[in-house]
Parts: structure tokens; C-alpha cells; sequence
């Protein structure tokens, strides 16, 4: 078969899933073998190693407000592998939660199983050099509902707290806060108490709460709760208190292209049809119409154009209009994710993505194991 060439402009074109007024078109992939007549597109390991960086896979950090946010684009990927990333992300990176509440004194308005319930689902943080070397527990059975505990797989923490009253609480003060000690229990008042090697592993380390201001009851004098809760290592297909990620969620980049000039009123209102920043408005100088032709007699009149694309929704607001409907084509690139990845506090936004890359790679190992048994 003779191979047919094509240019970098054509692949481009291909990967534009068109977005319409009521309709989405080109959405499937179409890059492999037997798709495009006279053209080859099967995926060679040497071939991709010799790619320009502009054709292979890209990885680009936007935004990193702090450590647990992050913002970033994954290019020249298929849909499926961006999705078994967020789906890792999600589910099947371990962290640590709450398992087991042992209640010894619980007087406060708010039952034992709703506190449980409520310490369960703060997310715990701890130095992952100990978090690496901790164990799985086994889960219990009917003689022994917690199952087996060691130093190995589980952390101790603890809640013991009392409300009293203020005796140098000012007179007539309404505040309990102020008129009691106590009068609030947040998540910053569990402690952590490491038991056996722990304490030598941890060595003044603590685990403890990624948001301390969670609050977990309310007291009043002779109130009191006093508990002991065990972490353990879990998935987030186990439960979702073991998810490492509060949000973990991709899009795909949108595309403007403006096709005919939009100026003067028309390009102000244009404009207000996108989220600030997307359309912008410049003067049309000499050469711009040097050029293109289409502003030849344009010179001096504002017109619309695309100033960041990746701030966009896609409401498609601009297509309601009908002198917009024929002067411009929505899209987006159908290989290049925007992932938003939010952590819980366990790992840091930039350490969960090669955690999910990682945890691919093991995936496809087990494969390849696997279909090694098969033909043997």
C-alpha cells in the first residue's frame, strides 16, 4: 500500500472535535491504523522518541497557588489514558483515614456513631517516608471486627476534651467561646500518639488533620468526649475518606477561530459573550491588512481577537447571535487535558500526578505479566 503523506496542518485540523450551535461533531479519534486511507498512523516506540517536542507528549504546569492546588495540561494523549489518570487519582492511590472509633466517655448532645461518622471523613496528612513503609490491614472477621493491629498499619490518635466553665468570663457576656473553655471542639484537638517503632520512624513527625478548623461538637460545662481513633491505609474505592483528592477532573482546551473580521459595536459585544480575559480588543493597523486582505479596509477600527483560550466555557453564547453565527467556529483540541487537581493534604498536588503515572505503569506491567502466562 502506498503510504499517503500528510502534513502537521492536517493532524492539527483532525483533532478539533467541532462545537455547534445544538451539536458536537468529530468527537471520536480517528489517529490509528485503517482510518485514513493511504495513511499509516500505528504507534512506534522509535518514531515516537524521535518526534519534535511540539508533536509528542507534553506535560505543562498553568497555575500552583500552593501546595495542594494544581492546574495542568497533559498533550498528545487519548482520551482513555487521561481518564484511567483521573480515575487513579481518585480511587486507587492510598492514603491514610480513620477506621476505628473506640468511645470512652461521650457525654456531648451529638451521638457516638455521628461523631465517628464526622472524625472519619477529616482528611489525616503525616510524612509519607513512614507513610511508604505502612503496611495494609487485614480486615476483621466476626470473632474480631477490627482485625489485626501493629505498629505496622495502624496510627493512633486521639480526642479528649472537656468543657468548663470561664470564671474570668466578663459579666453579662454572651459568647460561648468566651464564657467556656472548651465550648467548641475542633479538628485541631485530636493529638496523634505514636506506639512502638513509630516513635523512632516519626521522630517528633506528626500526623494530624490538613484543615484544623473543621468543627467536630459543640459543648457546655460537664460535657465531655474522650476517644481513641485508629488511621489506617485504604483506596478510595474502598471509601472516600481514603480519596487523596478532593477534586480531580480534566476538559479539554478550547478552540476560537475567528474567520471573519468582527469590528466596531460588533466586536464589543462579541466580546462580552466569553469570560473576561478570552476576547480582547485591538486596532487594525497597516500591518495587519498587509496581511490579511479582509482587513484592507478596516485599517483604524477596533476588532475582536482570541486572547487565551483556556479561560473559556464554551457556553456557546456567541452562536445565539446571528452576525456571529457565520464569522466564527468553536471547538476544542481533542488530544490536549486540562486537569485540575485538588489534594487532601496527604501528598502534594504535583506528587499525586506521578503517583497516578506510576501506579499506570504497574497496571501494565501486571499485563504484560499476565498475557505472558497466557501464551505460555
Amino acid at each position: 500500500m502506498v503510504l499517503r503523506p500528510f502534513s502537521q496542518a492536517d493532524l492539527d485540523r483532525r483533532k478539533i472535535v467541532g462545537v455547534n450551535e445544538e451539536t458536537v461533531t468529530n468527537v471520536s479519534s480517528n489517529d490509528f491504523p485503517g482510518h485514513w486511507p493511504g495513511e499509516d498512523h500505528s504507534w512506534n516506540l522509535d518514531q515516537f522518541q524521535k518526534l519534535n517536542p511540539s508533536q509528542n507528549l507534553r506535560i505543562k504546569i498553568h497555575t500552583q497557588p500552593n501546595r495542594y492546588e494544581i492546574t495542568f495540561s497533559v498533550v498528545g494523549i487519548d482520551a482513555s489514558i487521561a481518564n484511567a489518570f483521573r480515575r487513579i487519582l481518585l480511587a486507587e492511590i492510598p492514603s491514610i483515614a480513620v477506621e476505628n472509633c473506640l468511645i470512652f466517655n461521650n457525654t456531648s448532645i451529638v451521638q457516638d456513631e455521628i461523631i465517628c461518622q464526622r472524625v472519619g471523613l477529616i482528611p489525616m496528612r503525616g510524612p509519607n517516608h513512614w507513610f511508604d513503609q505502612m503496611t495494609w490491614k487485614q480486615r476483621g472477621t466476626d470473632e474480631h471486627p477490627e482485625g489485626p493491629t501493629t505498629d505496622y498499619n495502624t496510627l493512633v490518635l486521639k480526642l479528649k476534651v472537656k468543657c468548663t466553665k470561664n470564671e474570668a468570663a466578663a459579666k453579662g457576656e454572651l459568647d460561648p467561646t468566651k464564657l467556656y473553655h472548651n465550648a467548641h471542639v475542633y479538628a485541631r484537638d485530636i493529638t496523634f500518639h505514636p506506639m512502638g517503632r513509630q516513635i523512632s520512624i516519626f521522630d517528633g513527625a506528626v500526623v494530624e488533620p490538613t484543615t484544623p478548623d473543621v468543627l467536630i461538637a459543640k459543648l457546655r460545662p460537664g460535657q465531655e468526649i474522650d476517644m481513641d481513633m485508629h488511621c489506617v491505609k485504604g483506596i478510595g474505592a474502598d471509601h472516600a475518606k481514603f480519596s487523596p483528592v478532593a477534586t480531580a477532573s480534566y476538559r479539554l482546551l478550547p478552540t476560537i477561530d475567528i474567520q471573519h473580521p468582527i469590528v466596531g459595536k460588533d466586536a464589543e459585544k462579541f466580546r462580552t459573550c466569553f469570560p473576561p480575559g478570552v476576547i480582547g480588543l485591538e486596532n487594525v493597523t497597516a500591518a495587519d491588512a498587509f496581511k490579511d486582505k479582509k482587513l484592507k479596509d478596516l485599517v483604524g477600527m477596533k476588532r475582536a481577537v482570541v486572547k487565551d483560550t483556556m479561560r473559556d466555557t464554551v457556553s456557546r453564547e456567541c452562536l445565539r447571535y446571528d452576525e456571529f453565527k457565520d464569522k466564527v467556529k468553536l471547538g476544542r483540541v481533542r488530544d490536549h487535558f486540562i486537569f485540575s487537581v485538588e489534594s487532601t493534604g496527604q501528598f502534594d498536588g504535583d506528587e499525586l500526578f506521578l503517583e497516578s503515572v506510576k501506579l499506570l505503569k504497574l497496571k501494565c506491567k501486571r499485563m504484560k505479566r499476565a498475557l505472558a502466562k497466557l501464551d505460555s
